[in-house]
């Protein structure tokens, strides 16, 4: 995720213009912000919802020095961002527990989501860049990327339901439909399981999991685990690898 500027106080950034549409309700909703909040809706703020949405979904309320090891930037900075998002409704902040998004927030969060998968896939199938790279310049086209670019870009893609890393891609009401799974550290030995997701998305850890052969759709056994936290080894294709819990942890899977 690129690092994001702090706007200034009368800094004004455009969204990109759609249609209002009543059987798209995360558009009519984004669209509905952007007339009161024109100089808010800036790639700074979607970033900032969009990384809110995506650590909210592992623990909420966010707090802000994780929000800020998220971004990259001070936790100064942060809170000035933050303090601006509340003014606008689109997070809620509690002093001792965190942040959490509002409804407008959210909606704007998964249409900016929406856009980064699709930029996912559009970047490693029709361009044939590597997944362990394609995070990074996801992040930058997606702010880019207009409404109107969406459904075209799906119909080009053939309608994936999941970025390459095997992430849900929010559909155009903002639902995620997701296939039940749980990290690999929670499995028993002799469990065998499907790949679902990977939901760390840093290139090194990529590369590291490609080269090893766990990607979406790699049919995996767990076999042993060590006591203690201790890495658990598992069967891949015939090959036998020692994984961290740590790395096991961000591996999602399905039994089989």
């Amino acid at each position: 995720m690129t690092r994001p500027r702090i706007p200034a106080k009368n800094e004004r950034s455009a969204a990109p213009s759609a249609k209002r549409n009543s059987k798209r309700p995360i558009q009519e909703n984004y669209e509905g912000q952007k007339m009161p909040l024109r100089h808010a809706i800036s790639n700074v703020v979607e970033e900032y919802l969009e990384a809110v949405w995506r650590l909210q979904e592992k623990a909420s309320p966010v707090k802000t020095g994780k929000l800020a090891q998220q971004l990259r930037v001070t936790p100064g900075a942060v809170t000035n961002t933050l303090t601006h998002l509340e003014k606008h409704k689109l997070i809620a902040r509690n002093p001792y527990r965190g942040i959490t998004l509002t409804d407008k927030g959210r909606a704007i969060a998964l249409q900016v989501v929406r856009k980064h998968r699709l930029a996912e896939r559009l970047l490693t199938e029709v361009l044939r860049m590597d997944w362990s790279g394609v995070h990074d310049t996801a992040c930058e086209l997606e702010h880019a990327m207009t409404d109107e670019m969406m459904a075209p870009l799906e119909k080009t893609l053939k309608e994936p339901t999941t970025c390459p890393h095997g992430n849900a891609i929010p559909d155009e009401t903002g639902r995620l439909h997701e296939t039940k799974s749980e990290p690999l550290s929670h499995f028993k030995p002799k469990e065998k399981a499907v790949l679902v997701k990977i939901t760390d998305e840093k290139p090194e850890m990529l590369r590291y999991l490609a080269s090893l052969g766990l990607m979406p759709g790699a049919m995996v056994e767990v076999q042993e685990k060590a006591p203690f936290e201790g890495p658990i080894i598992v069967n891949v294709m015939g090959a036998r690898y020692a994984l961290g819990r740590n790395v096991a942890s961000v591996v999602q899977a399905r039994r089989v």
